[in-house]
């Protein structure tokens, strides 16, 4: 007899889980938006600005970005060359994950 996993759409229980970390989102939306605010941010991956906060001071000492002050606003400039953190993958620059979503704001495209 041959069983199926169940899909939460097909009224299976299961924990909600994602491949990506929180890190991984903030990064993708900043590269998204360089220019965005961290409530923004926050927002968009679904924590709070707190924790945006500190995630972006761990991609910041970690070297994934820079921050610069302009004007009122933070801008960040993303390394695309820096490694994933994970031994499985530490060959593996960030910049390959960027590229594939990542698409800058206003950059969408119709046809999706």
């Amino acid at each position: 007899m041959t069983t199926m996993a169940t899909t939460p759409a097909e009224g299976g229980s299961r924990r909600n889980w994602t491949f990506l970390t929180n890190h991984g989102h903030v990064l993708l939306a900043i590269a998204r938006n360089p220019t965005a605010r961290l409530r923004d941010v926050a927002d968009e991956v679904g924590v709070t600005e707190r924790a945006a906060q500190a995630i972006v001071a761990d991609l910041e000492a970690g070297g994934y970005l820079r921050r610069t002050r302009v004007g009122r606003r933070n801008e960040y400039t993303i390394n695309p060359k820096g490694r994933f953190r994970h031994p499985a993958e530490a060959d593996q620059q960030v910049g390959a994950l960027l590229a594939l979503f990542a698409e800058p704001v206003g950059d969408a495209t119709a046809d999706r």
